[in-house]
């Protein structure tokens, strides 16, 4: 079920009445049936799956916590080997599910290299939807434990928290010390929840069918057929998927949180303004938040973090990111795109160190004027590094990222003889639709931060109700008139 989709109008308004009109202790097993219904909508045997593994959670998690406070040691297992059980069993799972095929080629191709022929079996696995994000929210639930904090007693809390449908699929990963507090308390109706939540969701929907469906039908021709567009061309494709990807991702968490916000939960944030990032570091601070604290928390600092000497930490950070992107998906290209988020996160930590050996970092902090000139260059060379990686994340294999990245480095002898006419990417679709996406995008990319002043202003705090009806009816029939014909599924959902 498509967030995008006439089954989610129908679902989501129905799940909302009867939240509301049902007493407080039917309201958590209500949507808990309703996160199943929504999963199952797309195969129902793998309501089996995230069930089963909830149960595996449920039962073994106790066990790190009972083992902790064992008098004298006095328990089967030690909490690190309850741990190491508990995270087994997730990871078992996601690599089965996600990296099977991924593993027998690898293996493929390493028997190739020495003349070994080998034929795989077909195990016909679908990857089930959204099981990276719930069992990343699982290995949470397990090392907060271990980390000293509360046992979820109740597995229908624990359940929900697995399952909660606004986030189910793509996130946010949610912390559960955050959310499952949220089940117990007596939440009392406020239009509030009603007028800020149907705001986030008709805003995500504008970023999702407005920009990111229309955006995906350039990105989409310019990456199968990179060889029919000049290196220009190339550019402005890589710039279209930079920010196909930031609205689909973005306009998904609006939509999350928006419908959660219906119910008066609240689950994390997870952007904030990435593409206005100074360098790397900070772009990771503000792209898919809740997945870089996740790596933070419960890898990078587990392999030990900064500690240590200067290459262990790089080691750690290139590991870190490495496996990050094969979280994203069982290909080389994701395994390459993490690696290369690694290489540039490195390599930024030794441009800070030499700009402070040869003494600009003390310039820049005595001259303001002179900070704020670099901040916009610093600004627009990392939006650039980091289309960059983008090539590796969306291109199908590496040999087309690489023919990609051959057309990208092209670009200056090809300036030298451009003209806007010439510009293939023009000609992808209906010349109106294009012009409207370039004054749309800065529109809406400075959207949410004015709505967020004006919020912070008193005058704002109650607009007039015919007015905020007025903008809902007019976004509606922006996206009527500019949505594509099909709208494709999120993008994070194959995650």
């Amino acid at each position: 079920m498509l967030f995008n989709s006439l089954q989610y109008l129908v679902f989501l308004p129905t799940v909302f009445f009867l939240y509301w009109v049902l007493p407080q202790k039917a309201r958590v097993p209500l949507l808990l049936v309703a996160s199943y219904v929504f999963y199952c909508s797309w195969r129902p045997i793998y309501g089996l799956l995230i069930f089963g593994l909830t149960l595996a959670n449920f039962l073994i998690v106790p066990y790190i916590d009972k083992a902790a406070k064992a008098e004298g040691g006095k328990h089967v297992f030690s909490p690190k080997v309850w741990l190491g059980i508990t995270i087994a069993v997730n990871l078992i799972t996601l690599g089965i599910f996600k990296y099977a095929y991924f593993t027998m080629d690898t293996i493929k191709g390493g028997l190739g290299l020495f003349g070994v022929s080998w034929n795989e079996p077909h195990l016909h696995i679908i990857l089930p939807l959204g099981i990276s994000f719930f069992v990343f929210e699982f290995i949470h639930y397990a090392m907060e434990v271990y980390r000293g904090k509360p046992v979820v007693k109740s597995f229908s809390a624990l359940a929900l928290f697995a399952s909660f449908f606004p986030t189910q699929i793509a996130g946010p990963i949610k912390r559960y010390q955050d959310f499952v507090p949220q089940l117990t308390e007596k939440i009392k109706f406020k239009w509030e929840y009603l007028d800020e939540g149907m705001q986030l969701i008709l805003m995500g929907l504008c970023k999702k069918v407005l920009l990111a469906d229309n955006l995906a039908l350039v990105v989409q021709a310019g990456f199968a057929h990179p060889e029919n567009f000049s290196s220009v061309d190339m550019w402005l494709i890589t710039y279209a998927f930079a920010f196909q990807i930031f609205f689909d991702f973005a306009g998904y968490t609006d939509i999350a949180r928006g419908s959660a916000l219906l119910f008066g939960y609240k689950v994390p944030i997870n952007f904030n303004l990435p593409y206005l990032a100074a360098n790397v570091a900070d772009f990771w601070h503000r792209w898919h938040i809740s997945l870089s604290t996740w790596l933070r928390d419960y890898l990078f600092i587990p392999l030990g973090g900064s500690r240590g000497s200067k290459w262990l930490n790089y080691r750690n950070l290139f590991i870190t990111m490495a496996l990050g992107g094969l979280w994203h998906g069982a290909a080389m290209h994701f395994l390459a795109w993490g690696a290369y988020q690694g290489i540039v996160l490195i390599l930024h930590k030794e441009y800070v160190r030499l700009l402070d050996a040869i003494g600009v970092g003390k310039q820049l902090k005595e001259s303001p004027a002179l900070a704020k000139v670099y901040h916009v260059f610093s600004v627009i060379a990392t939006f650039h590094i980091v289309c960059v990686g983008w090539v590796f994340f969306r291109a199908e294999d590496m040999k087309t990222a690489g023919v990609i990245i051959t057309k990208l480095l092209q670009v200056p002898a090809d300036l030298m003889h451009f003209s806007a006419a010439q510009l293939a990417v023009l000609q992808i679709r209906d010349p109106i639709i294009f012009p409207a996406l370039l004054v749309l995008l800065p529109i809406l990319m400075i959207a949410q931060p004015v709505v967020n002043w004006l919020n912070d202003k008193t005058i704002y705090k109650n607009p007039p109700w015919a007015l905020q009806v007025s903008v809902m009816v007019a976004l509606m029939c922006i996206i009527t008139i500019f949505s594509p014909d099909s709208s494709p599924s999120f993008i994070y959902f194959q995650f």
